[in-house]
């Protein structure tokens, strides 16, 4: 994962609504899609992108594909967010 594919999958609206819903728990796309007004092919290009970033993980169930947050790349952002109110406080 790349910082650039991070900022990039949390650039859209409607990918940061996906996540949203997944700190509920985990979900299939379809039931992703049901919060959405937009095709499913649109759905899965979403989650492509949150994939490629590392922000989802996703679990082959049967035949359904669950999704769900990788909580950890977020702890990585947040760490590397705060490195820089650290460098400004010591100087």
């Amino acid at each position: 994962m790349s910082i650039n594919q991070l900022f990039k999958a949390l650039s859209d609206e409607n990918r940061r609504k996906i996540l949203d819903l997944l700190r509920a728990g985990d979900m299939t796309a379809g039931e992703i899609a049901n919060h959405f007004d937009m095709s499913k092919p649109g759905i899965s290009q979403h989650l492509s992108v949150l994939k490629n970033a590392d922000l989802v993980y996703a679990l082959k169930k049967g035949q359904y594909i669950y999704y769900s947050l990788n909580s950890t790349v977020f702890q990585d952002v947040v760490k590397w967010v705060i490195q820089f109110n650290l460098k400004e406080e010591n100087t």
